[in-house]
């Protein structure tokens, strides 16, 4: 059964809601909330571990939409899950990641994303054909300091081939395709559009074992169209958040997460995994 990791960016921009702090998203960087602000992504990261997370995901966006410095430095001197930091591959956040890792021990694991400003969450791949120099270069000088490093790209043989040559240990595959093609074939597996998302998805998996690297995925996973995703072969980790935070809501994050993992645990039983060349 593949790792939970339980992307809490979410609760963050429910505080952000009330404490917007600095004004609209565009600000280059709004002051942190206060420290009484409510909810607080923290106590959110506790929960999610009591509920058997092992990985908390975080995205700390240039920005500063919703994770502010705080709230990962609290992260990392308190919580017990493995910490994934979610940031682009700018020199200030490759800094700031060499350094909470020198001082707390973590993150564990650096995953290079993506960043848009005027982007909701992350959409689309890194683009590792076109930025494979550069993020060779930040891959090693995160490596050097100790933390892992996951490479989020679009199922495409290219960029899986990318990924591996730019020496990442790890690619995280978007199933944000995934995601949309199940929605609008209403989760019918024999769907023609569904069965096509997930073959793609197997493809590129099968690739990334090929290359020596660890199978994660992640974007828009949710209850109905997990299952699939978690018993591909040699999935290592799944990073969830909005679906897991929205049923927190009305459950509380324990339960929540609780049946999200027995989910991926049935996954196997209930999916017979997809053949790849």
């Amino acid at each position: 059964m593949p790792l939970l990791g339980v992307n809490i960016d979410h609760v963050a921009s429910l505080r952000q809601a009330r404490y917007r702090a600095g004004g609209a998203a565009d600000v280059a960087a709004p002051a942190a909330p206060p420290p009484e602000a409510e909810p607080d992504p923290v106590s959110a990261a506790h929960e999610a571990e009591l509920g058997g997370a092992q990985i908390i995901t975080v995205h700390l966006r240039e920005d500063r939409r919703h994770i502010h410095d705080r709230d990962l430095v609290r992260l990392a001197e308190r919580g017990r899950a493995r910490l994934n930091l979610e940031m682009a591959a700018t020199p200030a956040m490759l800094r700031l990641a060499v350094d909470l890792r020198a001082r707390t021990g973590r993150p564990h694991m650096a995953t290079l994303v993506p960043e848009g400003r005027r982007e909701v969450t992350t959409e689309g791949g890194l683009d590792a054909v076109g930025r494979q120099s550069e993020l060779r270069d930040a891959a090693a000088r995160l490596r050097e300091a100790g933390i892992v490093v996951s490479a989020f790209i679009d199922a495409d043989p290219a960029q899986v081939e990318a990924a591996a040559r730019a020496a990442f240990d790890a690619a995280e595959l978007h199933t944000g395709p995934y995601a949309a093609a199940a929605w609008r074939a209403g989760n019918d597996q024999s769907h023609p559009e569904l069965s096509g998302a997930l073959a793609a998805l197997a493809d590129a998996g099968h690739r990334v074992r090929a290359a020596r690297l660890r199978l994660h995925a992640g974007h828009a996973l949710g209850y109905g169209n997990v299952t699939p995703v978690a018993a591909l072969p040699g999935m290592a980790e799944l990073h969830i958040g909005h679906a897991i935070v929205s049923r927190a809501v009305l459950v509380g994050l324990r339960r929540a997460v609780r049946t999200m993992l027995a989910l991926m645990d049935r996954a196997a039983e209930q999916f017979p995994r997809p053949r790849v060349p």
